[in-house]
């Protein structure tokens, strides 16, 4: 009888115990997200411009996005958006956001890869909210400049509603996402905000709260440093 009571303990204190992992886990995404942020923005001469961050409208990090391959290739992660107030350009808290993708052709391993999607307009801040939004299907991506000496002000940025980033193994570069699909992850922004939100209502929320985890506030602060 003991036993069983003991058995019984256990399982419960894990089925009680899994939504707060889950939450340290949401966490861990955010606080990964600002230090992908902070290692490419202080590379020398390897970055993000900082004319690019200056005028981004939204940033969407996604750390640690896995694509495999072999023949036919795909790619699944998880990441955060954050985007600016229209009136005060403070940064919003994020949201939570899935990347999976797919492409063929000659291809083989596997490999983890940091991105990170500047979004260069508001109208790409929204299409970008859509749930099961594609890139390269409603909005136009192109692999963004990289290097404190790029210009913003080139056909790419005039053409592109959103620039796109990779890191894989310490290289940093623009990189094409076309195929690849976006969709909110409500499970992570309830588990972190406590209520059942989508992303348009986590990034509408104040910018001012002031109850927010330290990831959070952290990335927040990065984001303010580096995209003024």
């Amino acid at each position: 009888m003991g036993l069983r009571v003991g058995i019984v303990a256990v399982a419960l204190s894990l089925v009680m115990g899994a939504p707060a992992r889950a939450q340290q886990g949401d966490l861990a995404r955010v606080r990964d997200a600002g230090t992908v942020l902070s290692e490419i923005m202080e590379a020398r001469d390897s970055g993000i411009p900082r004319s690019v961050m200056d005028k981004a409208e939204g940033i969407a990090i996604f750390p640690g996005v896995i694509r495999v391959g072999f023949v036919i290739g795909g790619q699944f992660g998880h990441g955060i958006i954050c985007v600016r107030d229209a009136d005060t350009g403070a940064w919003s808290a994020p949201a939570f956001l899935k990347i999976v993708g797919g492409s063929f052709g000659a291809q083989i391993g596997g490999q983890s890869t940091d991105l990170i999607l500047v979004i260069q307009s508001r109208l790409g801040v929204q299409r970008l909210l859509s749930n099961q939004f594609k890139i390269g299907g409603e909005a136009s991506v192109a692999a963004g400049p990289v290097g404190r000496l790029a210009e913003a002000s080139t056909d790419i940025q005039l053409r592109a509603m959103i620039l796109s980033y990779s890191r894989t193994r310490g290289l940093f570069a623009g990189v094409a996402l076309n195929g690849s699909t976006l969709a909110e992850d409500r499970d992570a922004n309830r588990r972190v905000y406590g209520k059942d939100l989508g992303s348009r209502d986590v990034l509408g929320e104040p910018s001012t709260r002031t109850d927010l985890a330290e990831p959070i506030v952290k990335l927040r602060n990065a984001l303010k440093h580096y995209a003024r």
